[in-house]
């Protein structure tokens, strides 16, 4: 099946603002990796360790960033057993993250607790490093991933199957209506994805 697909890939927006946050020249902009739903399982058997595809499950299952998942360990508080409350936080000098109510999946709230037991994640370039190992592993093309790719694979997937709550889906995440037009909806998902993410939406 994953030979006649290609890995979907998503260009940065080419905004001078972007560049600046991300401390990137133009000829430096990467694209991002969204995983389809059988990509996902086969990086998570590349994993192998229990504990390396909880913390895939979970930075999947949240959407989160990965420095607000690496907060939340460190904060269990915050986690309700419904919903994550991020609470307004300062991401650059210019910048700060407004607070915001996380929506979580059935699977989500299950597999959260576990999550504040384990070993902090690792920095972001080591997780990458990671999820790189993990994909050559299971003959998985590794292009793009890095630590935006689960976030951003949980809002495409979220998208794909509810276009009808997109307000609720972007106040989740955390981040303006139009960035999720141009990023996350007409993914090349098929009805095949589509059954493949029920298990991990139900309940959201």
């Amino acid at each position: 099946m994953l030979n006649n697909l290609q890995p979907i890939l998503i260009e940065p927006p080419d905004d001078p603002r972007y560049r600046k946050r991300e401390g990137k020249r133009p000829s430096h902009k990467r694209p991002f990796r969204i995983l389809r739903p059988i990509e996902y399982e086969l990086l998570k058997q590349g994993a192998r360790k229990k504990e390396n595809q909880l913390n895939l499950d979970v930075l999947l299952l949240t959407g989160l960033r990965y420095e607000e998942a690496r907060r939340l360990q460190q904060n269990p508080e915050w986690f309700d057993g419904n919903f994550i409350r991020i609470p307004e936080m300062k991401v650059t000098r210019q910048r700060r993250q407004r607070q915001r109510w996380v929506r979580l999946s059935l699977i989500g709230k299950t597999i959260l607790p576990f999550f504040f037991d384990s070993r902090p994640l690792p920095d972001p370039h080591v997780w990458k490093e990671n999820l790189v190992r993990w994909a050559e592993r299971a003959n998985l093309d590794p292009s793009g991933l890095g630590a935006k790719t689960t976030r951003k694979t949980w809002e495409s997937w979220l998208v794909f199957c509810y276009p009808h709550r997109q307000i609720e889906i972007i106040q989740s995440q955390g981040h303006g209506l139009l960035t999720a037009i141009e990023h996350y909806i007409n993914m090349p998902f098929t009805e095949d994805d589509r059954r493949m993410m029920e298990k991990y939406l139900h309940g959201w």
